[in-house]
């Protein structure tokens, strides 16, 4: 690797920098920082979006995704445009693509949202211009789905008309230390000039680390393995959660222990499911892609099934503990606390919540809900209303207002059961009482 690549951090005039234009096709989760960070760097961008409310919202300064105090505060400056026009594209130096990547209902990849913005870019691409793929994809889409559309579709050339590049988004929803600026990045283009420009470009509006990778396949291979290597690991921590309760064993207090190694050991937890758009849907891609090479991923087949059996797997939770109380859980009031996916924010993406109602209800269960970073999801106003209704609770989300549920609380309302799928609860104390516990591996 050549040391202009690796050292240089291509100092850009300020004056330069602000004639600059970048368009962002895709206003979500990764795309809404990146433009926000944009503008503040000083370059002149617009946000595409399908969204109506979005758009309005964004433009007036407020943030569609709620519980993100960062976030917030950059949407509150005002730092980019919001729009549902493709027209600034034409103009734009720099066009940077973050629409979804998800899996159908049999966890097939689709990658209609990538091939739908392509086709849009394409009507109006010039030469010089820098695109770059943010979207999580498996090795081989930039070169064998994103190159076609847009050279058969303007008849011109990825890597001398026009420059091509993949960076792997890498956000943490609600993180309050990791964020879009210091996140380290890695990039990886179809020629060299592409990958100078990408890196001149990330190396100005990032902090952290920005790393060339050798061709853009690799680049696309990253994020995948990064997302695939903790999928395998949460596997295999929820594999031991359903060996260690038939053992008697806690596994929280047995990963405590292994933790205290210094070297060769990573922590990782059980719960009731995986949730969010990486983990649960990037493995996918991979797995999907071998196949068509002809490779058998049959490691990472086996993480998905485990950890797709999570939800069903708390459920059997409640079931047999209400159960020991003979009672049948068709009929029983069970309150779920949770919707969201992660902890304190309002992303419900792949929340495994989402499939503990579905099998809560299908048992027969009367089903109240309740997560104060989702109302439009819940069924009551706050949580005290939701103890209340219930018999027994399962925990979805860690949220800080869950973890705080005291004995007492549980007593006065008269719950029997709780089933804690975050393990986030203290449960010793709720096992010296007459409520029955249960946590995910203890």
């Amino acid at each position: 690797m050549s040391r202009d690549i690796k050292k240089n951090k291509f100092k850009v005039k300020r004056k330069k920098r602000k004639s600059m234009m970048i368009t962002i096709v895709g206003i979500g989760y990764v795309g809404l920082p990146l433009a926000c960070l944009c503008g503040e760097k000083g370059y002149k961008t617009f946000g595409i979006s399908k969204d109506r409310k979005k758009i309005n919202q964004i433009n007036n300064g407020i943030s569609p995704i709620k519980g993100d105090i960062y976030l917030e505060k950059m949407i509150s400056r005002k730092f980019f445009t919001a729009t549902s026009s493709y027209d600034s594209i034409s103009k734009s130096d720099i066009i940077i693509i973050c629409v979804p990547t998800p899996v159908d209902e049999r966890y097939n990849p689709d990658l209609t949202p990538v091939k739908q913005s392509c086709r849009n870019i394409a009507k109006h691409l010039k030469k010089g211009q820098l695109i770059i793929i943010e979207s999580t994809v498996n090795p081989g889409v930039c070169e064998e789905v994103v190159k076609p559309l847009l050279e058969e579709a303007t008849g011109l050339q990825a890597g001398k008309d026009f420059y091509l590049a993949h960076c792997p988004e890498r956000i943490n929803p609600g993180d309050p230390h990791w964020n879009v600026r210091n996140i380290p990045r890695c990039v990886g283009a179809l020629s060299r000039q592409g990958l100078l420009k990408s890196l001149k470009f990330y190396r100005h509006i990032l902090e952290g680390e920005v790393r060339p990778m050798k061709s853009i396949k690799e680049a696309e291979a990253t994020k995948i393995i990064e997302n695939s290597f903790r999928d395998i690991n949460i596997a295999f921590v929820n594999e031991l959660a359903k060996s260690f309760e038939v053992l008697g064993i806690d596994l929280m207090d047995v990963i405590e222990g292994a933790s205290t190694k210094p070297f060769a050991f990573m922590a990782h937890y059980p719960s009731c499911g995986v949730g969010g758009h990486c983990i649960p849907v990037d493995p996918y891609y991979l797995i999907e892609r071998a196949k068509l090479a002809g490779f058998d991923h049959r490691f990472l087949k086996l993480a998905r099934e485990i950890n797709n059996s999570m939800p069903s797997y708390t459920v059997d939770l409640l079931i047999k503990s209400l159960n020991d109380l003979k009672k049948s859980i068709r009929g029983t009031k069970v309150g779920l606390l949770g919707m969201a996916y992660k902890a304190n924010v309002a992303d419900m993406r792949e929340s495994p919540a989402v499939d503990i109602m579905k099998i809560l209800k299908k048992q027969g269960a009367m089903v109240e809900v309740f997560d104060p970073y989702l109302p439009d999801q819940s069924t009551v106003k706050n949580l005290e209303e939701l103890l209340k209704k219930s018999e027994a609770l399962i925990i979805a989300t860690d949220h800080n207002e869950f973890k705080q549920l005291s004995l007492s609380l549980l007593k006065k309302n008269g719950i029997k059961v709780v089933i804690d799928g975050k393990n986030c609860l203290n449960n010793k104390l709720i096992k010296k009482s007459k409520i029955i516990y249960k946590g995910v591996g203890r």
